[in-house]
């Protein structure tokens, strides 16, 4: 009797062991699972915004058939918001089609194509150009419904987009011509607010409370430093700064939620 308790105490001990090396072994995974669902609940966001691009660039369209050259104005405006907002996707996912859709500072096509004559010299003949953004922008769009949302992907691009606006984007902008660099940068701020809450905040702040409260308060004051009035009230040193620092702790956050810290490489996994 007491030599069959003691082997039934050693399998249960085995057991135990070997029960405890295999939660160790899945947790990776188990962590991983929420993020993808997560990443998957973004979807729509996306979804909204990159149609809010198409459907500015097919009122823009309309307007310059009119000759329409203020409305034209307004349309292109009104489609840079969504699009800046979902910069947290596009250069990772769809890079060529980045490259066409807004291209710059050397662009002869695209947003800043048309940005070019319609702000720069006031002309209204860049049907040709604007027929070539309508079409990237529905490719871009009929894609969203099945491209896989990798959580590490998206970790990446929040992070790269977040040095970009601490860095060439903090000496000017990207949208010169139009006047609207500050709305651009807004709205990077936002897209990289919504992408981290409605993905990674949860499940940095189940793994590391402090880290998670270090990396919202980075994100609130990364908006804040462009909710300004004027670019030119923009403190560039302190833009800069408050973006390397997100960079720094979403590299932190990322192996407490089993991913890889994130790269600045476009196209990166």
């Amino acid at each position: 009797m007491k030599r069959g308790g003691v082997t039934t105490a050693r399998s249960w001990k085995r057991s135990l062991a070997s029960g405890a090396a295999m939660a160790l072994a899945m947790a990776p995974q188990l962590r991983a699972a929420p993020l993808e669902a997560a990443a998957e609940s973004y979807r729509h966001y996306l979804i909204d915004d990159l149609g809010q691009a198409l459907a500015g660039a097919r009122l823009l369209r309309e307007r310059l058939a009119a000759h329409d050259a203020a409305g034209a104005r307004s349309a292109w405006v009104a489609a840079r918001v969504g699009w800046e907002r979902s910069e947290v996707f596009t250069s990772g996912f769809v890079p060529e089609l980045d490259q066409r859709i807004d291209a710059w500072p050397d662009a002869s096509h695209g947003f800043h194509g048309i940005e070019a004559s319609l702000f720069g010299v006031s002309r209204t003949d860049t049907g040709a150009e604007t027929d070539a953004l309508i079409a990237d922008l529905a490719e871009l769009n009929a894609q969203l419904a099945h491209v896989d949302l990798a959580p590490q992907r998206l970790l990446n691009g929040i992070a790269r987009l977040a040095f970009e606006l601490g860095g060439n984007k903090a000496d000017g902008g990207e949208s010169r011509l139009s006047g609207t660099s500050l709305k651009d940068m807004q709205s990077n701020a936002d897209g990289i607010a919504l992408a981290y809450r409605v993905i990674f905040a949860d499940a940095v702040a189940a793994a590391d409370p402090k880290l998670a409260a270090g990396a919202q308060s980075a994100i609130e004051r990364l908006q804040a430093d462009v909710k300004i009035a004027d670019l030119r009230n923009l403190e560039a040193d302190r833009l800069r700064t408050d973006s390397e620092e997100l960079v720094a702790l979403l590299q932190m956050a990322a192996p407490r939620i089993a991913l890889d810290r994130p790269t600045l490489e476009e196209g990166s996994r």
